[in-house]
Formats: C-alpha cells, sequence, structure tokens
C-alpha cells in the first residue's frame, strides 16, 4: 500500500514507465476522498463489496475525483473553491500532475474525463463575478490546459458526459460567493439551471425551474445510460419550507420534480447532498448529510421509502442496488431487499463516491 513518505517522495514524479491500467491496483469500481484516522487525508479507491484496494495520500482535504477510463490515474479535487487539483498515479502515488486553473479561476470540485480518456473538463467559476467555466485540459500533454467553454450559469458544481459521448451536462448551481469566504451574494436573484453543452461549447439545451423554486440551486447529477439525468438540489430560501430535492430530466422535456411525504422530506433539512441511480436503472436515491436520511424514488418519481443513517452523503449504483458512504466510516449497501452492513472503517468519508467505468 502506498505510504506517505513514499508519496512525499514521487511528489510530482511522473515515472518514464507505461501506466498500469485499473487491474493493477486491484480493480477498484469505486474513488472516494476520505480523512483518516490520525488526521490525515486519502484517496481510496474501493471494490465492490466495500473493501479497500488502494489508498494514496492527499495533501489536503478532498471533495470528489475523476478517474481515467482505462489507466489508473485520477484527479484529485480539494474543497471548492479550490486553487488545485492532483492527477495522481493510484498505483505509486505518484502526482503525475498538478492542475492549477488561470488566474481569477477557481476549481468547484468536480471533473469528468472525455474522448476515451484524451480530455479532462472540469467545473470553474470566475471568482469575482461567479459565472460558470468549463476548463478543457489535453491528458495526453501532460494535463495541459488548452481552453475553456461557458457553463451558461452561475457557480456550476458537478457535471457528467451524457450517453453520446459528446455532451456535457452541468449543473449551474445559481449561487454567487464572495471569493474571499463564500459568502452567498445573490440568494434573492439566483437563477439554477441544468445546461446541456457540446463539446465546442454550443448550448444545445437548457433547463431552469418554475421562479418560485429558483432558490432550489442545483448541486450534483447522475445520468442513466438512456441519457434520463437525475439532479440534487439544496434549498436556499427560508428553513422549513416542504421543497423538493430530487429532480429527473430527459432532454426535450420539462422537469419531473420528486418529493417525499411532509415528514420525511423535512427531515432532509432542504439540502441533498449525492445522488445515483440504482445498478439496474430502476431507482434513483438521494442522502442528506445534515438530516441522516437516504430516500429512494423509482425512476418515474415515487416515492419509495427512506432509510436513516448518520452523516450519511456518498452514493453509487451497485449492481444490485445503491451503495452509500458516511462520514463515520461506514459503508452499506442499500437494495430492494433491506439494508446490509459492507464495511465499518476508521476513515471520515467524504462527500462523494465516484464509479469508475468498466
Amino acid at each position: 500500500m502506498t505510504t506517505r513518505r513514499g508519496f512525499l517522495a514521487t511528489l510530482l514524479a511522473a515515472g518514464a514507465a507505461p501506466r498500469l491500467g485499473w487491474a493493477a491496483v486491484g480493480n477498484p469500481a469505486y474513488l472516494a476522498a476520505a480523512r483518516e484516522a490520525d488526521g490525515a487525508f486519502a484517496m481510496v479507491g474501493l471494490a465492490v463489496d466495500g473493501t479497500e484496494a488502494f489508498r494514496v495520500p492527499l495533501p489536503a482535504r478532498g471533495h470528489a475525483g475523476a478517474g481515467h477510463p482505462a489507466r489508473a490515474e485520477a484527479v484529485a479535487f480539494a474543497r471548492r473553491p479550490g486553487a488545485h487539483a492532483l492527477a495522481i498515479d493510484c498505483a505509486t502515488g505518484a502526482v503525475v500532475a498538478r492542475l492549477t486553473p488561470p488566474e481569477g479561476r477557481q476549481f468547484n470540485g468536480h471533473g469528468v474525463f472525455a474522448e476515451g480518456g484524451a480530455v479532462l473538463f472540469t467545473s470553474e467559476q470566475d471568482r469575482d463575478t461567479s459565472n460558470g467555466v468549463i476548463g478543457l485540459w489535453d491528458v495526453e500533454a501532460g494535463y495541459r490546459r488548452t481552453g475553456e467553454l461557458a457553463s451558461h450559469g452561475i457557480g456550476p458544481h458537478d457535471l457528467r458526459l451524457m450517453p453520446d459521448g459528446r455532451t456535457l451536462v452541468v449543473a449551474n448551481g445559481g449561487i454567487a460567493t464572495d471569493p474571499t469566504d463564500r459568502t452567498k451574494l445573490n440568494l434573492d436573484s439566483m437563477r439554477p439551471n441544468l445546461a446541456y453543452i457540446a463539446f465546442d461549447g454550443t448550448l444545445r439545451e437548457q433547463v431552469e425551474l418554475e421562479p418560485d423554486l429558483w432558490r432550489n440551486s442545483i448541486r450534483h447529477l447522475a445520468v442513466r445510460a438512456d441519457g434520463l439525468v437525475g439532479f440534487a438540489m439544496q434549498w436556499e430560501g427560508e428553513p422549513g419550507a416542504e421543497t423538493p430535492l430530487l429532480g429527473l430530466h430527459r432532454r426535450g422535456g420539462v422537469p419531473l420534480l420528486a418529493s417525499a411525504p411532509l415528514a420525511d422530506e423535512l427531515a432532509m433539512q432542504g439540502y441533498a447532498g449525492s445522488i445515483a441511480f440504482s445498478g439496474s436503472g430502476e431507482e434513483v436515491a438521494i442522502t442528506s448529510p445534515r438530516g441522516g436520511r437516504l430516500h429512494r424514488f423509482a425512476a418515474a418519481g415515487g416515492f419509495l421509502g427512506s432509510v436513516s443513517r448518520a452523516d450519511v452523503c456518498g452514493l453509487a449504483a451497485l449492481p444490485d442496488g445503491l451503495l452509500a458512504s458516511d462520514g463515520l466510516g461506514g459503508l452499506i449497501a442499500v437494495t430492494a431487499g433491506g439494508v446490509r452492513p459492507l464495511a465499518a472503517t476508521d476513515h471520515a468519508w467524504d462527500n462523494h463516491l465516484v464509479r469508475l467505468r468498466g
């Protein structure tokens, strides 16, 4: 297992040897950032059964990662607003490249590989205006910055690749923030949206909520194989509102907002931290670390039930359901048959589980 000493010794030392595939690090199915028992930070590869495939140290708290589709390489994004991201060889712990956004830009915690791993897209914003930017990076050229696209909104957070392989869907959260302390500046005028953007920057479709829900910030995304997009929201209006936190959208249609029964909805405390479709695609779920809740819905929007779990947030597909992680080190499987514990670790899992392709 890669050690902290080994990590520091190989910092920015991209080796001349060919890069290894994911089999070389135990064929992990997921990436997750975590805080370890000694207060250090790490990125961990997890198998489908919750066992640890690899662990590499991080110099600071991570948020989400992006896994290369072929080789054992991942980009770890810092908590937003981020001034850097690290491309890491998961077999050795070596930092292959340090990504720094251009002057006046900041990373917003998420990224996605495309074109077979040749290109990395990153969610960013202008520090002064919070206008959204999607950064383009040439992976084979050592993660060289090659350009940027408008996100067509304010404060983009998550972004995903659509099944056509040529379109991004972006969660423009709608919140302008102070670059020094993240104070929210425009809650009375925010307008979140979903933006579908071609790789050349063309806006193919943009979807907004009704005006009475403009303070429902669109934050995180899940995409089903047939193009159905799920989006998780965080309410920035008056506390205690019975506001739906899950949306579903198919291109060319109108968004469907899905609600839980009143008591369940209020228990979420207006905050959905992660979203994922189940392995079959028949269910979609959202989590609330604030409320200690996981809500399951049918893909058509009907509420299926809830799971109570302290500080639950990370969420990803399992072949027979969903994998969830929490800040207390737990990993659980949520299936139609109920909840099954998978592992109790000494990691405080951060917000997201990132499923690796293949």
